[in-house]
């Protein structure tokens, strides 16, 4: 049975054909990774010819980690974007900060793995215009996302908060549909599980993917 209206977002792109491939798989958001440390990460002119690769409709998101000022400003003076994503222990009173900065939408992602973090995600969607819910990654590990970790998915089963939600964390073209059928989720973020290799996507996952999220 098919799930009509299950929005995916695609994250971490690393070059303009990336962007083709999320376009005509069908997926609704489309990330790139401004974090220094993941063999995601983009910059400057590259990060713009893939941003302006998009068709007009596919939202462009930008993932930061515990971005100052001076990162943010220097990233939106070249490069188009639609959302940022916070993807580090930023506070709610910096998130404030963000929004009145830039006036762009923001998207909070928050690492789940017990019930106590699960109730940090309210207290998130007072101050962000989407959650995005994410594995949390091990202790000392080098990134906070995009390990290809999932987590006990029973934990948000049912469960909405007062903004939209996207859960990430260890999602494959194997496993989504069990994802959202278990979650309820209606969005679902995928980075590391349509790679051949680290930050390298993989056109025939991103289709596989996207098709599997949706039925």
């Amino acid at each position: 049975m098919s799930e009509p209206g299950i929005q995916v977002k695609i994250c971490g792109l690393t070059k303009p054909q990336d962007m083709e491939a999320v376009a005509a798989a069908g997926a609704s958001y489309a990330g790139l990774n401004f974090f220094p440390k993941s063999p995601r990460y983009v910059s400057g002119a590259l990060a713009r010819e893939i941003s302006l690769a998009a068709p007009v409709g596919l939202a462009r998101v930008g993932l930061f980690v515990n971005a100052d000022d001076a990162q943010l400003d220097a990233v939106l003076a070249e490069v188009p974007l639609d959302f940022l994503q916070l993807h580090g222990a930023e506070t709610p009173e910096r998130i404030e900060e963000i929004r009145a900065r830039y006036g762009l939408p923001l998207i909070k992602a928050v690492g789940v793995a017990d019930a106590e973090d699960v109730s940090k995600l309210s207290d998130y969607a007072r101050h962000a215009d989407m959650l995005l819910v994410d594995a949390k990654p091990p202790k000392n590990a080098e990134l906070p996302g995009g390990n290809g970790l999932t987590f006990d998915w029973r934990l948000i089963a049912g469960r909405r908060w007062s903004v939209p939600w996207m859960l990430a964390g260890g999602l494959t073209p194997d496993n989504v549909a069990q994802a959202v059928k278990l979650t309820g989720a209606r969005m679902v973020d995928v980075a590391s599980g349509v790679e051949s290799a680290p930050g390298v996507k993989d056109a025939a996952l991103i289709a596989r993917f996207t098709a599997a999220a949706q039925g």
